[in-house]
């Protein structure tokens, strides 16, 4: 990888329930392909001085130990909702071995969630062991992590807002199902969009593929990936094989190299 350039690693690509769903006998539950197994969805991004993970998931921990991460310089949050939050605890691990506070970025509403999600992170008096994070409040402009810049996007979730990111020309978004067109205009120009794509069906807080597709159509981007997959999508290799060109359904364990 060149200096210039990240790493993308997908750590997980599945909706909340993850896939398998637990008790699910569905075909896409009991498929033999490692790619129809999803960990709830985030992302690490990687320059060659800088680690950044964008969200910590229920599956934060075993993510981690199989992306064999070392070391995280900062997290990122999207949004208060547990499968995106739910991990933050595991950090105190990375605390352990660099003896080293955490860096979190996330917006007022999303700080006030894990404050009370995990007020002993935040209290006064910490009991020995315990995560030790400092946080740092997501606004409206762009803002680096060392040297990855990094410009917030405000997507809506029904009518939660919710942020993605652009990184360089690497662009991540995730429960979404309406972008205003001022933060569209942001998104333009991205080589690579990652964006949720839940079901067929309409979804009431969630884009359907095709309304996926057709936004990442409009924004004319040259590559696009879909995350935040529910097991009623479909198989994946019945799913790549409708998908246009440029359209890729994302997996666990992807790894993209952008400039």
């Amino acid at each position: 990888m060149s200096s210039s350039n990240l790493k993308i690693t997908f750590l997980g690509t599945g909706t909340s329930s993850g896939v398998p769903m637990i008790a699910c006998e569905c075909e896409v539950c009991t498929s033999t392909n490692p790619k129809d197994n999803r960990l709830r969805s985030s992302i690490m991004v990687q320059s060659q001085t800088t680690s950044i993970v964008v969200d910590t998931t229920p599956d934060f921990r075993y993510q981690m130990l199989r992306e064999n991460v070392k070391n995280i310089d900062a997290i990122i949050f999207t949004h208060s909702h547990k499968d995106h939050v739910a991990g933050l605890d595991d950090v105190k691990a990375f605390n352990y071995f660099s003896n080293e506070p955490i860096h979190v970025y996330a917006n007022e509403t999303t700080q006030v969630a894990l404050k009370r999600e995990f007020y002993y992170i935040f209290a006064d008096n910490k009991y020995p062991g315990m995560p030790d994070v400092i946080l740092n409040t997501i606004e409206d402009d762009s803002f680096f992590i060392g040297d990855i810049e990094i410009t917030p996007i405000k997507v809506w979730h029904l009518n939660m807002p919710v942020l993605g990111f652009k990184f360089r020309n690497f662009t991540y978004i995730t429960d979404a199902n309406r972008i205003e067109e001022s933060e569209l205009e942001k998104i333009k120009g991205s080589d690579v969009l990652v964006l949720n794509a839940l079901r067929h069906e309409k979804h009431i807080s969630h884009f359907t593929l095709q309304e996926a597709i057709g936004l990442s159509q409009t924004l004319k981007i040259p590559q696009t990936y879909f995350t935040h997959i529910s097991h009623q999508l479909g198989l994946y290799d019945v799913v790549s094989n409708i998908l246009p060109s440029g359209c890729s359904l994302a997996y666990d364990g992807l790894q993209l190299v952008v400039i």
